[in-house]
Parts: C-alpha cells; structure tokens; sequence
C-alpha cells in the first residue's frame, strides 16, 4: 500500500480503509478502495489522489496493471494511487455515479475549495507510469513561498515567533516533494524555496552544497541544518520536531461499546421506536460514498454489465462539464498587439505565434497550456496572447528575432519599455515546462535579449491616444519602418 506521509498513524488509517482485492494483491502500491471507502479516503484528503474504476475480466485493465503499479511506486508519500473495482456488487451504484462507462478509467481528484468536495476530472494521457506520475504530480497545489534576498527579511517577520523551514535548491522549479510536505504541515510550519543565486540567504545561512534544508525553530532559536536523505520521510521526520504534521485523512469513527450503546438506548428509547429513520450510521453501516457530491457534474450512467465482454467494452468516456474551456486572447491586427504589448509604455506580455495551420498539435499545447496557467493565477501573471500568422507583425517578429517560418510555433516574453525579449528554449509546450519559464521570467531569472526597436511603437500620450481611440484605430505600417539585421552576438538559449 502508498503511504501518504511517513507518519505509522497515517499509514495504519490507511491500513483500515483500504480493501485487498484480487485484482491488486495485498503487497501492491495500489491502494484497493471499494465505493464506502472513496468519501473518507479519498475525497476527504488533504492530497491528490488518482483513482482507476476497472473489471478484473478487462483485457485493458490488465495491461494497465504493471504500470499502473509502477506509478504507484513513483508516487509513494506524494499522491495516492488508488483502484476500485467495479465488478463488485457493492461499488456498482458508485461506479455510476461516478460517469464511468468503460474500462479502465482514470480519474485525478484532488482537494477542493470546501472539505470532501473535490475536483475530478478524466485523466486522458498515456497509459503509462511515466504519464500517470507526471499528470498526478503537475495537479499537486504549491504552497511553497519562493523567496529572494529582497524579501527574505518581510517573509522571516511573518509570525516571527512560529517555526519555519527553508529549502536552498539550485533549481527553479519546487518538486512535488516539497509542495507535499508543505500540505503536511500547511498551518503548522510555512515552508520557502530560494534559489542558490541569491548569495545574501546563501552567506547568512552558510549554505555550501545544494539542496540544503533547514529548520527555524521559532522564538530565537538557532536553525538547523538538515543532514539526512532529500526523500519525503525523511524531511517529514525532521520537520516533525517542531510540529505534529496534519492527518492525511479523517480517522474513521469508533464502534460504540456495549455499555455506552445501553446508555444510547435508553437515552433515545422513545425516538428510536417511532422512527428507525433517527439513527445514524457508524462504521459498521457506512454510508456509500455515491452519496458523495463532487463539483465535477456528473450525468447518470449505468452500472457496469459484467458480462460485457472485453472487445464489447467502450472506451472511457470523457464526463462533461459546464466549466468553458479556459482560453487565451488571439490578436490578428497589427494595431491592437502593438497598443497590447509591443510599445515603448508596455511591460512583460507573453506572446505566442502561432503558425498557419493553428489546429497543429503544438499550437493546441502551447494555447492550452498558457490558457490552463492563467486559470491558475489569475491576472497576477503577464498577459499571455496569441498571435495568429494572419497578423501582418507575425512576420516582422519572426524575421526580426530570427525565430523561423511560419509553420513552426515560437512562445517569446517581451518588454517594450525595457525593449527587452525571451524566447521559450524548449521544443515541447506542456504546462508544467511552460510554466516553470514565466516563472522564471517573473523571477528576473535567465539572460534577455535586445528586442529590435523596429518592433516597438512610439505610444503617444495618454490624452491624445484616448482622442485617437475613440476616432480611428492606430495606423502603422511596420513595412515603413527600417529594419536592422538582427544581431548575432547572443547566446542562443
């Protein structure tokens, strides 16, 4: 079985709730759920969890196994794995309730804004342990603090006297580790992530080697250096000796005595024998978890036919939801992308160009992409704009910083009042890479290149541009404009 945190309470809940089935014997890493089990372990979680509903006799289910498990493995103290098989009598009403019409499906739950009702959504990426790991992973909530030199004093301020833990690390990115422990001890301990190139943090706390942990205790007490291996348990234990960490889930309700159920009884004598109706269920008869409401809509299905056979058996199907799929501006006019973001007033703005054929796989990622991180922030990012190839500067922005043609997909960070830009180094779009560089573009991070004065439009003032607004739209020809070879003394990123 995954334990969820290092902790032998944790793993004893975990111990009582789960179910060994034949499908995942009792030594597998897959946690085995039935329908009773999912409201408290599951959706009830502080954590993100991924849940396979399958049949034993499903030839797909059975070729999931191996690497369902191997995934299992990966995510061991970061996310639950967990299975509940659907041939059984007793979860059939809460396999459909749950949407599911084929075998296997794959759904990632994680916390939602109210306790026990989480978001679920469909997992449709490879069927692999490499896929399923890193799905689950990139939906695990930061709560890590990045911190600088700038504001590492504002941040130690903060609740001065209350136990804090930082962590020294030569990458940008947090880990999904990290972002775990930091659910541990949500509440409790809060947990930062500088960076090795910020040399004030580094000298004050004698940083020599990387990743390096330490513990603040709290009411002037020194720090201490974590000196253990960088894995989950290890830094839950050390972590652990400023406080308790939280529970992974509700520990599930204790049968009543004899004695006290006499006490009960008698109590309730009179209300018990009018109505039976009056009693409320203990452990020993659960409510079933189909009278769980997520916030995900689910539409009525039937219960799984066990004697569907496995050729007969439809694909998983995708649940629908009432939630528009998040998207991000297209800009086609010259005019408006320069009043937008290439002007000698405008800041950071994200621009992807995007090629002729705007259907193409990597134009569909890195929209989806920009548009599933913005989701996420809020307008506390830059903003983040398509620009389509019908966009007479496409071209000019290609040609000037040398980007290729117009088949191909370019993701840049621009600047006009510095007159700075950045191109994306990668050649995949998926969330988690592009979202780690705008991180790094907020941070001030990488080396930034010129950006061609040939592309940024003199903004006129703020009086004069309202006139002209409400008049005619801006008018530039950036085919009128001189344009300057681009330079080649950059580094290429």
């Amino acid at each position: 079985m995954v334990r969820s945190t290092s902790i032998a309470a944790a793993a004893a809940s975990f111990a009582l709730c789960a179910h060994a089935g034949s499908f995942y014997s009792k030594n597998s890493p897959v946690l085995q759920l039935n329908g009773m089990d999912y409201d408290r372990v599951i959706a009830k979680s502080n954590y993100t969890s991924i849940v396979e509903f399958y049949a034993p006799w499903c030839g797909h289910c059975q070729n999931l196994k191996p690497a369902y498990e191997n995934a299992a493995k990966s995510l061991a103290g970061i996310a639950k794995v967990a299975a509940v098989n659907c041939d059984e009598e007793i979860n059939k009403p809460f396999c459909g309730q749950m949407g599911v019409q084929g075998f296997p499906t794959l759904k990632i739950v994680r916390p939602g804004k109210k306790p026990g009702k989480p978001t679920v959504e469909d997992y449709q990426g490879p069927r692999n342990a490499k896929g399923i790991a890193e799905a689950v992973k990139d939906k695990i909530p930061n709560t890590v603090k990045r911190i600088t030199d700038k504001n590492l004093g504002e941040w130690l301020q903060e609740n001065a006297e209350a136990p804090k833990a930082i962590l020294f690390s030569d990458k940008g990115a947090i880990s999904a580790t990290l972002r775990t422990v930091a659910i541990d001890f949500a509440g409790l301990i809060p947990i930062a992530q500088i960076r090795s190139n910020q040399q004030e943090a580094v000298q004050k706390y004698g940083i020599s080697k990387f990743p390096a942990l330490i513990l603040i205790p709290g009411d002037g007490k020194d720090p201490i250096t974590f000196d253990g291996e960088v894995k989950k348990d290890a830094i839950v234990d050390f972590l652990s000796q400023a406080a308790t960490p939280n529970p992974d889930c509700p520990p599930p309700k204790g049968k009543k005595s004899k004695k006290d159920s006499k006490k009960d009884g008698k109590k309730d004598g009179k209300k018990a024998s009018k109505s039976s109706s009056s009693v409320k269920p203990t452990d020993a008869s659960p409510v079933p978890a189909a009278s769980e409401s997520v916030e995900e809509p689910i539409k009525p299905s039937e219960s799984p036919d066990a004697n569907l056979k496995d050729e007969d058996t439809p694909e998983p199907v995708v649940i629908p939801t009432e939630e528009a799929k998040p998207t991000i501006p297209v800009v086609s006019e010259t005019a408006e992308l320069q009043i937008s973001c290439l002007n000698d007033k405008s800041l950071t703005c994200i621009l992807a160009l995007l090629p002729k054929e705007e259907t193409s796989e990597a134009a569909v990622a890195v929209t989806d992409s920009l548009a599933s991180i913005h989701k996420k922030h809020g307008d506390k990012l830059f903003p983040f704009i398509g620009v389509p190839a019908s966009n007479p500067l496409a071209s000019s922005i290609r040609t000037e910083l040398a980007l290729g043609g117009e088949d191909a997909v370019h993701l840049i960070a621009t600047h006009g009042k510095r007159a700075w830009y950045k191109k994306y180094p990668g050649s995949t779009f998926g969330p988690l890479e592009v979202e780690q560089w705008v991180d790094a573009i907020r941070m001030g991070e990488g080396k930034k290149e010129k950006l061609p004065e040939s592309l940024i439009a003199q903004q006129q003032s703020e009086a004069k541009e309202e006139k002209v607004a409400e008049e005619e739209p801006i008018k530039i020809n950036i085919a009128d404009i001189p344009v300057e070879e681009p330079k080649k003394d950059h580094d290429e990123l």
